[in-house]
């Protein structure tokens, strides 16, 4: 694998099927494969390191996918594996907020608009946190509204109630897929 180049490869998942890819550094972007469909997917990945993609595996993907498989056993609670992304300086300050956010913890986009000395800078922090491509390993369904409701996450609101649930410490959730249909989450959930 050259170094301008990313490897990429499929895991599958309790919540379904995922894209990940990887350059020597460490990860660079983890996605649910309904997030658009995986073309568009890597169209977005491209666009934003402008890297090649290449099929195939490296030592940080295994990594991942050994991570990945505790951290849905549910004896994770935090990653190892390192994390190479390309983002604006706002957009990495957030996503370093999101890594803070403790295991069965959330934050508001409120709090972390403030940690960052920025209030009132909720919808801001809250574009940065969808563009994120990291999913789960820097874990931005961590963060809900100050109501406690839940609200924006790229891999569907059933998917983030059912990793807040998970990490909650109530043992494995089950998985409700209804992926595609309109009717998963057409009302706000409310995290307890």
């Amino acid at each position: 694998m050259s170094e301008s180049s990313i490897v990429y490869r499929d895991f599958d998942s309790p919540l379904g099927p995922m894209i990940a890819g990887a350059t020597p550094k460490g990860v660079s972007f983890l996605e649910w494969h309904d997030r658009g469909g995986v073309e568009r997917i890597m169209e977005r990945v491209q666009k934003r390191y402008r890297r090649e993609l290449t099929p195939g595996d490296n030592p940080h993907l295994e990594q991942l996918e050994h991570e990945l498989a505790e951290y849905f056993a549910g004896t994770r609670k935090r990653f190892l594996s390192p994390v190479d992304v390309t983002g604006t300086p706002f957009e990495q300050s957030v996503w370093d907020q999101l890594l803070a956010i403790p295991y069965g913890k959330t934050r508001s986009y409120g709090d972390l608009a403030l940690a960052l000395g920025k209030p009132g800078a909720q919808r801001a922090v809250g574009r940065a946190n969808g563009a994120n491509y990291v999913s789960i390993v820097v874990p931005c369904h961590r963060v809900i509204e100050s109501n406690g409701n839940l609200r924006g996450y790229g891999g569907g609101l059933w998917r983030k109630k059912w990793l807040l649930e998970l990490e909650r410490g109530g043992g494995v959730p089950e998985v409700e897929m209804n992926v595609g249909a309109a009717s998963v989450v057409s009302h706000s959930l409310r995290l307890l």
